[in-house]
């Protein structure tokens, strides 16, 4: 049996404020009759990526959509639960991170609050990605803000009469902090500058001192061995 969705309160964001102005950047240039600014809007908003590679298109899901078989709304059904994105998105960031970025992708707008993450964190946690996915396109808000035929955008960015607008959620970063703390790091940090005070304090001395008298020893031996050699053969 499922779990119901958590509870959480909402909080004040610009897409909840009601207008009648004609519809901003966000929908006039997303609404479109001309498949491949559908295709590529769509990549630009799952997958966070302003040039589109040749490794991330999805064939087969593309000529589906131009061939009128699915939805735009299946069409951004494929992409968020594609390898592509499940590599670069889902395998690189803790639960409550991948649950951020995938309001902020599909339901175009930032999380309300700590408690919105944790209850779709439940959601991903019970259901899987998938399962999590098909949650968020089949929701309400989904279902009155995009429906099946509009590519999802931040709604709302900017609101009328207001100088600036809330920051775009293309300047959020792929990998959270948790992830690049996994990295290597650089050699001035993982090593620590050279500093002399500090070498002769931590320094091993009786094994420092065993190593140059063992290797003095060796030298000497050999000096020796090599005078007794030159001293025969005269």
């Amino acid at each position: 049996m499922a779990l119901p969705l958590l509870d959480y309160p909402l909080t004040s964001q610009n897409q909840r404020v009601d207008g009648f102005e004609v519809a901003n950047q966000g929908g006039l240039r997303l609404i479109t009759n001309e498949i491949d600014e559908v295709i590529h809007a769509a990549y630009r908003q799952i997958f966070n990526e302003q040039q589109l590679t040749a490794s991330s298109r999805l064939l087969a899901l593309e000529s589906q959509l131009r061939c009128g078989q699915i939805s735009v709304q299946d069409f951004i059904r494929g992409l968020a639960t594609s390898e592509v994105f499940r590599t670069r998105n889902y395998d690189t960031n803790n639960n409550y991170r991948f649950v951020q970025m995938c309001v902020q992708r599909i339901l175009g707008r930032e999380v309300y609050n700590d408690r919105e993450k944790l209850s779709w964190s439940i959601v991903l946690a019970t259901e899987g990605l998938n399962g999590f996915i098909d949650s968020l396109l089949n929701s309400e808000e989904y279902q009155t803000h995009f429906g099946r035929d509009t590519v999802p955008y931040q709604r709302r960015r900017i609101l009328p009469q207001r100088s600036s607008g809330a920051v775009t959620f293309a300047h959020t970063a792929r990998y959270g902090e948790d992830y690049r703390d996994r990295l290597p790091k650089p050699m001035d940090v993982q090593f620590g500058l050279f500093n002399w005070e500090t070498f002769m304090r931590q320094a091993d001395w009786p094994t420092a001192i065993g190593l140059l008298a063992g290797m003095s020893l060796l030298i000497a031996a050999l000096l020796l061995f090599s005078v007794t050699i030159g001293s025969s053969a005269a």
